[in-house]
């Protein structure tokens, strides 16, 4: 198909690979082999055919020009670190431009603590994620943010951050508490695995993992246990309060919230308020915040 059925100039100006698939710069080998998929399965000609949607053609040109390339690049670890050099240079070449003027969001994050930061960042790109390829007339746009997102946060953490990284001990030991067999093993996989992402201090993947857990058993203690305990890791304590809250609303007898609810200062039997659980479980209305009124932003 001709390169041509894409707007000119598409090519040259998105040639970020991470903010084309709509994943964050921190991304493992997982996540990327899972987003290419999504967006496959997404964009397959047959989804629009039967719809018999005029933006088919298109569709096929940003798979065929845009994410295979990305993927191509992305999916060897050698390759992966080749697109974070030239991003990095690419920072530096913008920094007098100033790439958080461009971005109220991206502007946010320059104001943050590291680790909240780093927390923001993934969350920030996984609302866009959701966003970018539901329309194609706003894919353009929601790219560009999440590139600039990516430039942000490069240049706020130092390379060496982006090597593999040796497991330190940091906090108790969990023990993984067998689930009810719902949804077979795939909420207890996001959980061992953010448990893993634990030890290594690697707080915004397991923050991720932990969600993905929720959405698939919203009604499990531990998964809340876990990640108010990632919370509190980072000092952010009225997240961890909400979520240790919720662990014992769902389980009284839960270990891990009893050990830590002291600390928080959470009283035998106290609920959790629902607007703030709501609040705890998405950036959207933090988010929102810098689109409301703005045509040109995505609402998430």
């Amino acid at each position: 198909m001709s390169q041509t059925l894409l707007p000119p100039g598409w090519v040259e100006k998105l040639c970020d690979p991470y903010a084309v698939l709509g994943i964050s710069v921190i991304a493992d080998d997982r996540q990327i082999f899972k987003r290419y998929h999504t967006l496959a399965k997404l964009l397959h000609p047959d989804r629009y055919a039967k719809n018999c949607n005029p933006d088919q053609k298109l569709a096929t040109a940003i798979f065929s020009h845009l994410i295979n390339p990305a993927y191509e690049q992305l999916k060897h670890r050698q390759k992966r670190l080749i697109a974070i050099a030239m991003l990095r240079s690419d920072t530096r070449v913008l920094e007098q431009k100033s790439l958080s003027s461009q971005s109220a969001i991206a502007h946010e994050i320059t104001e943050m603590s590291t680790p909240e930061a780093e927390l923001f960042y993934e969350e920030a790109i996984a609302c866009y994620a959701e966003a970018q390829y539901k329309s194609l007339d706003q894919f353009y746009q929601v790219t560009q943010q999440i590139s600039i997102l990516n430039l942000v946060y490069l240049r706020l953490h130092k390379p060496h951050l982006f090597l593999p990284q040796k497991a330190v001990p940091i906090i108790p030991e969990v023990e993984v508490n067998p689930v009810e067999p719902v949804l077979t093993n795939y909420a207890q996989r996001h959980y061992e695995r953010a448990i893993e992402y634990v030890r290594l201090a690697k707080w915004a993947l397991a923050v991720q993992e932990l969600r993905d857990a929720i959405k698939l058993e919203p009604n499990n203690s531990d998964y809340y246990a876990l990640l108010g305990l990632v919370h509190l890791q980072q000092k952010f304590m009225g997240m961890a309060r909400v979520y240790i809250c919720q662990a014992l609303k769902l389980n009284p007898q839960n270990s891990l919230a009893l050990k830590y609810a002291p600390g928080l200062k959470i009283q035998p039997g106290e609920n959790t308020n629902p607007k703030s659980m709501a609040k705890a479980m998405s950036i959207a209305a933090l988010l929102s915040r810098f689109t409301k009124g703005k045509g040109s932003q995505v609402k998430c």
